[in-house]
């Protein structure tokens, strides 16, 4: 059986459990919805994390027997007012779903914003699909929908602050959110991702031992605009693969763009590099953090979770970050970057 966990994905493990009270997270609320989605064929599965009163059940999101979890209150009460909205998409892999985002998504908003992210259908869990993976270019219309289903929802489109929406992507999450700002996929960069390991070794190895041929794939729609003008403002941590785009693309870009790379220099996957990226968009902003690496945005570490990974002959370090800081103070970290950018971007002025 093949379980090298590649940073782009090949297995996600993510569980919603019930939780001690004294844990829970009492003022962040999560619910379930869905979002009709023509492209896809079927409903997408949407977790909303959102400013919360008194009630609710206790739940724990993203707990596995690697990775701690995330607790907050299921179905409580919204919170009074109105609030940003940050669409968040999600890498593949062990970061392959909304509640592995949790430990980001929930203090977020605990801060005032209601967080929404689409489950990428494919992209992880049971029905993970090296060939749904790679088809890159659906996943900001996952976004778009996503934001269609919340401005439309009962329980959710009086409590939205209109004209206040962001998006964040982690890792592929990362690409999404810089596609739905503009950027576009360059269809032979895509299909010669793979000809060699040099970009991504680990996630190229799925697609092969899949089958899967990225020059026979349909790319007829893989360079189409998928820019959604309701956004505002992008945040992309180690968006991958970023060297997929048109790199034209990116000066047409016209919303302000936060990236964010993990690690020192040297250390950066080259797929994620996003520091040129930056530069070419009119709007950007680059930032590192040089003691973290890009599974610093895996959930907290349990503490035999490295003795697991190893007796489970998974390839990657996936608790290992960059040298100083715990994973703790990391994402204590990114959650302050995070809060303090969209809260620039989507709480100050009109």
């Amino acid at each position: 059986m093949f379980k090298r966990l590649c940073f782009l994905g090949a297995v996600a493990i993510s569980v919603v459990t019930t939780h001690d009270p004294a844990d829970a997270e009492d003022n962040v609320g999560v619910r379930q919805i869905i979002a009709p989605s023509k492209e896809r064929g079927s409903d997408l599965d949407l977790t909303v994390w959102y400013p919360a009163r008194s009630g609710g059940e206790q739940a724990v999101l993203g707990e596995s027997m690697f990775f701690k979890g995330t607790p907050a209150m299921r179905d409580a009460p919204v919170s009074n007012g109105k609030f940003p909205l940050i669409l968040l998409s999600h890498g593949a892999g062990l970061a392959g779903s909304p509640q592995a985002m949790s430990w980001i998504a929930a203090p977020l908003a605990g801060h005032g914003f209601v967080v929404a992210a689409p489950t990428h259908p494919g992209n992880s869990g049971q029905n993970r699909s090296a060939a749904e993976t790679m088809k890159i270019w659906l996943r900001p219309s996952d976004l778009t929908e996503t934001l269609n289903a919340m401005v439309g929802n009962p329980f959710f489109k009086e409590h939205l602050n209109e004209g206040k929406t962001g998006a964040l992507g982690l890792s592929m999450g990362g690409s999404t959110a810089l596609a739905i700002a503009g950027a576009r996929i360059d269809p032979k960069l895509l299909a010669g991702y793979c000809d060699t390991d040099a970009l991504n070794a680990s996630l190229c190895e799925w697609v092969r031992q899949s089958g899967v041929d990225l020059h026979a794939m349909n790319l007829e729609s893989a360079g189409r605009d998928n820019e959604d003008t309701r956004i505002r403002f992008v945040m992309a941590i180690d968006p991958t693969p970023i060297d997929v785009f048109d790199f034209d693309s990116f000066s047409g870009i016209s919303i302000p763009v936060e990236l964010i790379n993990l690690g020192r220099p040297g250390k950066i996957p080259p797929t994620a590099q996003a520091s040129e990226v930056a530069k070419a968009i009119p709007t950007g902003s680059y930032a590192t953090i040089g003691d973290a690496s890009h599974y610093s945005m895996f959930a907290e570490c349990k503490p035999d979770a490295s003795k697991i990974a190893e007796a489970e002959k998974i390839g990657d370090p996936i608790c290992t970050d960059g040298e100083g800081r715990p994973r703790s103070e990391l994402h204590a970290h990114l959650v302050d970057m995070t809060t303090a950018a969209f809260t620039r971007a989507l709480k100050t002025g009109p």
